[in-house]
């Protein structure tokens, strides 16, 4: 089992950054054993969408709408991601994702993102 935990939400101007965390927590086992760790989102109305994702060789993909504005990174087992450029459009509950062994997936109860003026 994996327990994922997310910080670092808030309230932010349009144009502001903040940086989300997520740290994973379990046996050595399975946290060796995580393949990937992504972002996800779901803002009020709409489908859980996919935002950015790293692999544990530290490949990195991204979504269109953050490419150039977000980085998600990693280091032992904490996942971060700076968010840059912020749009309203961004705001949404983030949450982390952890797939261990190639096909199990973990989630985290997310953070909350808001961008307003």
């Amino acid at each position: 089992q994996v327990q994922l935990v997310e910080s670092g939400g808030g309230l932010v101007q349009p144009g502001g950054s903040l940086r989300l965390s997520c740290t994973a927590s379990g046996s050595d086992f399975v946290i060796n054993d995580i393949n990937a760790m992504s972002w996800y989102r779901q803002a009020p109305g709409k489908q859980r969408e996919h935002v950015a994702r790293i692999t544990s060789g530290r490949n990195t993909n991204y979504a269109d709408f953050v490419k150039g504005r977000f980085t998600i990174s990693r280091e032992k087992n904490t996942v971060y991601l700076q968010m840059n450029s912020l749009k309203p459009e961004d705001t949404a509950v983030y949450y982390c994702n952890a797939v261990q062994g190639g096909f199990v997936n973990y989630w985290g109860k997310g953070t909350l993102v808001t961008v307003s003026s």
